[in-house]
């Protein structure tokens, strides 16, 4: 594709685990050239943190982040579409002009399905690992869920949420059944409405 078109990349993290937000990341690379995008899930976490700040060093960026109760009130989907268009819109502010086409890791977009995305879009199933664009978005999106978790559990150790990230691991588990769900569990998620009927 031509250099000097605005080919934004989007990605999310956090649709699966049981707490915390889920995270899109949108990145414009504007002909940076970052020797080793991969889907961020492939990366340890030490090149992981590395890419990420040449990411952020030398490209344009933005993340959209919906909280637990909004995933609750809207469901997991949804709230991953709702993510993904404040981050392309938190983009868009920022670079001078608008995209000349979004590319969404996936088969599904937010087109149609948020009233506030306006703009060109392709899904691309595996794009983490096949556009180093996406790959770079994924690895924002991961990072910046990966640190909102490594906080909220300073003031939640009991669920090991530095570690799991809010997965539901079975430590994650055990600290639910024992101390029961926190303002940042989906209370919409299978584990945790089982045990909010207890």
């Amino acid at each position: 594709m031509a250099q000097h078109q605005i080919i934004i990349g989007v990605d999310e993290a956090g649709r699966g685990p049981l707490a915390g937000p889920v995270v899109a990341g949108a990145v414009w690379l504007n002909g940076a050239d970052i020797a080793g995008l991969n889907d961020s899930k492939k990366l340890s976490a030490k090149r992981r943190a590395a890419l990420e700040a040449a990411i952020k060093d030398q490209c344009h960026w933005a993340v959209g982040v919906v909280e637990a109760d909004e995933i609750d009130r809207i469901n997991i989907f949804a709230a991953t579409m709702q993510a993904m268009t404040r981050a392309v819109a938190g983009l868009v502010a920022q670079i001078p002009d608008s995209p000349d086409i979004v590319l969404i890791d996936g088969n599904k977009t937010p087109e149609g399905r948020v009233a506030e995305w306006v703009w060109p879009v392709r899904a691309i199933v595996g794009g983490d690992a096949l556009e180093p664009v996406i790959s770079a978005a994924s690895i924002i999106a991961k990072e910046h869920r990966d640190r909102i978790m490594t906080a909220l559990a300073q003031d939640h150790p009991q669920y090991g949420w530095e570690r799991n990230a809010g997965y539901g691991t079975a430590q994650h588990l055990d600290a639910l059944r024992q101390h029961g769900p926190t303002p940042h569990h989906r209370r919409s998620f299978a584990p945790v409405a089982q045990l909010s009927l207890i």
